[in-house]
């Protein structure tokens, strides 16, 4: 009895002590957002202090480190990142969705050849395909600095990620399950809206975080590819977040707080179905 109280108690500290690790840089970056530059720089650090907002309001006033009188419109950049990054995952899980189960119900030549044709479009780095698609860009499309452009690149990157793995999900579900809605009258788009996506709810949610993850955190082809009107936060915060003084590190941590809000968010409302993971359906093979 002991020696499995013993145990316990060290399978206990371990998983405290690796948690931390992971926990207090975002508890830091946190707390500093709350802090007056004083505090920031206190030796020792202050975890007790009295929060300012102060920080916040600057992130929406702050001038730019070009020294320009334009100020930083970090509301905008916020919707630009909003905006791209959920256009972009929606688009990528209509299509894909639909691809995947058209690739795994439908039997045809070549079939696998086409599945590693369109996993291998992500093999290539993002760095070795950015001057190629910067002048397509900007001498055959003319989509720089669009909002358009900026949708379609994020969705073809995103596509072939959700086709691999919602053709895993839609290979658990039995065939039957749909032959048999087919059999009460359903069309096989219906059959594929109304009985086989319900089942697979947890990797659409699974799919939708990820995809969101890549958008939401891109920086090189935001970097290449848009300009002051479509500009995402990751690039304005890397061009506005070094000033004459240095780093304001007070509000560079109240930028990645408020960043970060928008994904924890969907995260956490799709929370009860990627704890389910691989277990959704009713009906396994």
């Amino acid at each position: 009895m002991r020696r499995s109280r013993a145990r316990n108690g060290v399978r206990i500290a371990v998983i405290l002590a690796v948690t931390s690790i992971y926990v207090f840089p975002i508890l830091w970056v946190v707390l500093t957002a709350f802090k007056t530059r004083l505090d920031i720089f206190a030796v020792p650090p202050k975890f007790l202090f009295t929060p300012t907002m102060e920080n916040f309001a600057r992130v929406f006033s702050r001038a730019t480190a070009e020294g320009g009188a334009e100020s930083t419109n970090f509301t905008r950049y916020f919707l630009n990142s909003l905006g791209l990054s959920f256009t972009s995952v929606l688009l990528a899980l209509v299509i894909g969705t639909m691809g995947a189960y058209s690739v795994s119900r439908f039997a045809f030549r070549h079939r696998d050849f086409v599945m590693f044709s369109i996993l291998s479009t992500r093999m290539l780095p993002a760095i070795a395909a950015i001057i190629p698609i910067y002048l397509m860009f900007s001498k055959l499309l003319h989509l720089m600095d669009t909002y358009t452009g900026m949708v379609l690149l994020y969705t073809a990157f995103n596509l072939p990620f959700v086709i691999w793995m919602m053709k895993s999900f839609f290979d658990e579900i039995p065939p039957e399950i749909e032959e048999a809605a087919q059999v009460d009258g359903s069309s096989r788009f219906r059959a594929f809206y109304k009985t086989a996506l319900p089942q697979v709810k947890a990797g659409v949610a699974g799919t939708v975080v990820i995809s969101l993850l890549f958008t939401w955190n891109e920086f090189l082809f935001a970097l290449m590819l848009t300009g002051p009107r479509t500009r995402t936060v990751p690039v304005a915060l890397a061009r506005t977040l070094q000033g004459e003084r240095g780093v304001d590190w007070g509000v560079l941590a109240a930028i990645e707080t408020l960043y970060v809000l928008p994904v924890l968010i969907v995260a956490m409302s799709l929370q009860k179905y990627l704890l389910r993971g691989l277990t959704f359906g009713a009906v396994r093979r």
